[in-house]
């Protein structure tokens, strides 16, 4: 999504800070300078551009590299002095080929993210089902059907992936082609954290409480 930036508000220099967020778990990758012609060329390629203060004009960040930063999201700030913008990276950011330029020199390149910021979004819908219940809505009629039903669908949902597990495992001790096992897996693992997500709404308990949980058990 490319919010409106016709509000933007360049500084004296005709420049805007631009801080660049990595959209898959939202680490913040670096932070450079825009000015309208830069901002164009970035909505018109989805590669993010700045304007180099060092060399003066256009900059394409990885022309050189070929590591591009495509864009996913661009929004300005609440004052529109400062824009946002969410990319996915090809490649380490930084010149010093570290993931991002606020990591220490030698940190790796590839941080290998998993893109658990976007359960973020998921976890918005579904509480959102859960407070306005609109009709016609596959998570409102779970809900509707209280612990029993969400709970027996967690855990179908369970057992399905196990046994997804049990065939991707025979895949690979057999040397089969695994694309339609892993698939399967992935299938059903995504239906499993759905409907974790549904029964969590459905008791009032918020994902932030089992992350705590985690958080306390991983410094045993």
């Amino acid at each position: 999504m490319i919010a409106d930036p016709s509000g933007l508000a360049f500084g004296p220099d005709g420049l805007v800070p631009t801080v660049v967020q990595d959209a898959s778990d939202g680490r913040v990758l670096m932070v450079a300078y825009m000015d309208t012609e830069a901002l164009a060329a970035t909505i018109a390629t989805m590669e993010v551009h700045f304007h180099s203060r060092s060399r003066g004009r256009l900059w394409r960040k990885g022309e050189t590299s070929g590591h591009v930063l495509r864009v996913v999201d661009l929004v300005p700030d609440c004052d529109g002095d400062a824009l946002l913008v969410t990319v996915e990276p090809v490649g380490p950011t930084c010149h010093r080929e570290t993931r991002s330029c606020f990591d220490p020199a030698g940190a790796p390149a590839d941080g290998s993210p998993e893109g658990f910021a976007w359960l973020e979004k998921l976890w918005n819908t579904v509480a959102g089902r859960a407070a306005d219940r609109p009709v016609g809505s596959y998570t409102t009629a779970l809900l509707a059907g209280g612990v029993d039903l969400v709970g027996r669908k967690v855990t179908e949902e369970a057992t399905e992936v196990l046994i997804s597990a049990k065939d991707d495992a025979a895949a690979e001790s057999s040397d089969l082609d695994r694309t339609a096992s892993r698939s399967a897996l992935s299938g059903e693992v995504a239906d499993l954290l759905f409907h974790v997500l549904v029964l969590l709404a459905e008791r009032g308990l918020p994902p932030a409480d089992v992350i705590s949980t985690l958080r306390a058990r991983a410094r045993l």
